[in-house]
């Protein structure tokens, strides 16, 4: 039996453990089948809290938040299975930053992140907890295109404070900030 089938049999039920399988199988397409991303624009879900993952996952079921390349992957999917699928990125482990960085634009990340006090959610080494996510080793560019999202309001059904918290921050600065929180170790 595969490790993924194993760590989902405490439901009691083999032919559920496959549907989440199959269902996981869905998500690697686009998300990386060890949960890290490859693709433009697309988060990893590795080491993401798993709070944070089923959040997302019920908001984007419910349609909350419109995700079209996830259209319709949802449908039909119960909230213990949701919390099944949440466990197990959670568990799965991120990938290693990528290079060292830029210097200058890893110094006015840094200075940002703190300035703006990113920690105080995200928590200092920015791992993420709860309902926050991860955002040390997540990708640079999915980070800049969140951050655009939040920053131009087009972030529709995901948190408004971090709205707020980037209103007045120039596309250069939050550019230096994905720098910096891609290469972040947690």
């Amino acid at each position: 039996m595969s490790a993924l089938l194993g760590a989902f049999l405490w439901v009691g039920s083999p032919v559920w453990a496959q549907d989440i399988s199959a269902r996981l199988m869905a998500c690697a397409a686009c998300h990386g089948a060890d949960g890290n991303s490859q693709l433009p624009n697309i988060p990893s879900l590795a080491g993401q809290p798993k709070v944070f993952v089923e959040n997302q996952l019920v908001i984007i079921r419910e349609g909350l938040r419109d995700i079209p390349a996830m259209k319709g992957l949802l449908d039909g999917v119960s909230d213990a299975e949701i919390t099944a699928m949440a466990v197990h990125f959670a568990k799965l482990p991120a990938r290693q930053s990528p290079p060292p960085g830029d210097p200058v634009l890893m110094a006015q990340g840094k200075a940002l992140a703190e300035g703006m006090r990113c920690g105080i959610c995200h928590l200092p080494d920015y791992r993420g907890r709860e309902q926050m996510p991860r955002l040390a080793g997540q990708r640079e560019d999915y980070l800049l295109y969140s951050m655009l999202q939040f920053k131009n309001n087009q972030a529709i059904g995901r948190d408004t404070i971090m709205a707020a918290s980037l209103y007045g921050v120039s596309d250069g600065e939050l550019k230096a900030l994905a720098h910096f929180l891609a290469r972040a170790q947690p």
